[in-house]
């Protein structure tokens, strides 16, 4: 085609349109047409000269009294830009749809339910269906277009196994931050570890706290579930009130900066010094009598700051408060 060769093609429409799509047009492109009949051959198939033609970046020039009709090769500017009209037509037809669906839920929201427990305007429903309140917890993942925060104490109603399943974070080609705040607990058991672990490596950033009050799941600032339970498998609340949701996001977010990131080498504890070096002579197994001598301070100060150190990590043992500061590089 005069003027126009396959890196002209490319630099205009690659990207644009499916790479599967832009093949198929270089491939006309190069041979400059073909008659009418041979074009599915040529292409691959019928689909993808139709996928041509309806786009207009190919058409059907009639033929002679000799001559089969053939199919041409629109010139790549022309066929970028009947790419984009149908683009155009079609993301109009995808806003409306968007819009449709936006106006039906806020209607929904709206409308009064019946529902055990649930307000009259649904801003706040109580669920206390296991199995609803499962569906909801899966759903609300599925839900989550830009934010999906969580907050985990590891309280269960039956003990953790390897077996033991976990919902699975939202994956949306990466829009979607996955942030997640653990009880410090939840990294000290072996099969929680292994959960948060692979939680990080599917792209979720965690952090720990040494106590969290309860559960918690917020999709964007739209809607969250909390427990009515220690567990929340019992009852929960389905929030959608816009001022809840929205404090419960600050709320989040005031935790988040407290907590310390999940594998962290050189994150600063919140102790002071003289407890700093407790811990790190912990850690070495020393007794709270060679402690004592050590940091020349009676044994129930320094059983003091041991209890102080326990609290702050959120363990009951001196070997776990050890692990505990290891885990979070407070010592090495």
């Amino acid at each position: 085609m005069s003027g126009w060769d396959e890196e002209d093609a490319r630099r205009l429409l690659e990207g644009v349109v499916p790479d599967e799509l832009l093949a198929a047009y270089l491939k006309l492109l190069a041979e400059d047409g073909c008659p009418q009949a041979e074009a599915g051959a040529l292409l691959g198939d019928a689909e993808a000269v139709e996928a041509l033609t309806c786009r207009g970046m190919a058409h059907v020039r009639p033929g002679g009294p000799v001559a089969p009709p053939r199919l041409v090769p629109a010139p790549p500017d022309l066929a970028l830009q009947g790419v984009l009209a149908e683009l155009g037509r079609r993301l109009a037809c995808e806003q409306e749809r968007l819009l449709t669906g936006h106006r039906r839920l806020n209607e929904s929201h709206r409308r009064p339910r019946a529902s055990a427990g649930g307000s009259a305007d649904q801003l706040v429903e109580i669920v206390t269906d296991r199995a609803e309140i499962s569906r909801l917890s899966y759903a609300l993942i599925n839900a989550a277009r830009r934010d999906w925060l969580t907050l985990d104490n590891y309280v269960l109603e039956t003990p953790v196994q390897e077996s033991t399943g976990f919902a699975p974070l939202p994956v949306f080609d990466g829009e979607v931050t996955c942030r997640a705040i653990y009880e410090t607990r939840c990294a000290e058991h072996p099969i929680g570890v292994k959960t948060i672990e692979a939680a990080v490596q599917a792209g979720e950033q965690a952090r720990l706290l040494p106590r969290i009050g309860m559960k918690m799941k917020l999709a964007d600032e739209a809607v969250a579930l909390l427990p009515l339970t220690p567990t929340g498998m019992s009852g929960a609340l389905l929030v959608r009130s816009p001022v809840i949701v929205g404090a419960l996001r600050e709320y989040f977010e005031m935790l988040w900066e407290r907590a310390v990131p999940f594998g962290g080498g050189t994150v600063e504890g919140p102790l002071t010094g003289i407890q700093a070096a407790i811990l790190q002579m912990l850690a070495q197994g020393l007794s709270d009598e060679a402690i004592s001598r050590r940091v020349d301070l009676s044994l129930t100060t320094v059983r003091r700051h041991i209890t102080a150190i326990r609290e702050t990590l959120g363990v009951e043992t001196r070997f776990a408060a050890g692990a505990a500061a290891v885990r979070r590089g407070w010592i090495k």
